[in-house]
């Protein structure tokens, strides 16, 4: 099962994303069980991530969840292209190193409402912006305590004012007991899958 952690789990280790988003508030860590794997398996894990659909693919109520969620956003007009990174919101990859400019950088990633900011070999960032939020979905390979490697996934955000501030404690209850349950289940078996078909390959 997936586990929320201390904001301190993500902030205390050296990720290149804090180069980047000093004015953004980390709202969400949380780490998910990976049996078996290693410290070289963070790509297989985003293969199996893409391979299960990403976002996409949920269980009946996350999927009236974010269905409700665009239309509320297209009633509202909270996500035109206006709005938008790019637009409105500066993107993040205006703030990259030499280093992390990559030709992936600002790619659509499948099966999400997000763009590519930067992979590595243990660390990954995606960001995504609309009139609530701009918000970058931070994924990396840790080895916990216990020897074991797990990915950790950081969520950081930038409320867009005080609309911004209430849109996103609107949301926490619903992403704490129907979407991160469900995601958990999701990306965990994703995991197993991938791990059984490298064992027959």
């Amino acid at each position: 099962m997936s586990t929320r952690l201390p904001i301190e789990e993500h902030t205390r280790r050296p990720w290149r994303i804090h180069e980047i988003t000093r004015d953004f508030e980390v709202e969400d860590v949380w780490v998910f069980r990976t049996p078996g794997a290693g410290p070289d398996d963070f790509p297989v894990m985003l293969d199996a991530l893409r391979a299960s659909g990403g976002l996409d693919n949920n269980p009946m109520l996350v999927e009236l969840l974010f269905e409700v969620r665009w239309k509320l956003g297209a009633l509202f007009g909270w996500d035109k292209p206006g709005e938008g990174v790019g637009a409105r919101i500066p993107s993040l990859l205006d703030r990259l190193p030499l280093d992390l400019r990559q030709d992936s950088a600002g790619a659509p990633v499948p099966g999400t409402p997000f763009t590519q900011v930067y992979e590595l070999p243990d660390e990954v960032a995606m960001e995504l912006g609309n009139k609530t939020v701009h918000a970058i979905a931070h994924f990396s390979w840790v080895q916990s305590d216990a020897g074991e490697y797990q990915l950790q996934m950081a969520v950081l955000v930038k409320p867009n004012g005080l609309f911004g501030q209430l849109y996103m404690a609107g949301i926490k209850p619903f992403r704490y007991l129907i979407v991160y349950p469900a995601m958990t289940r999701k990306w965990e078996q994703a995991w197993r899958n991938r791990a059984v078909t490298s064992v027959r390959e």
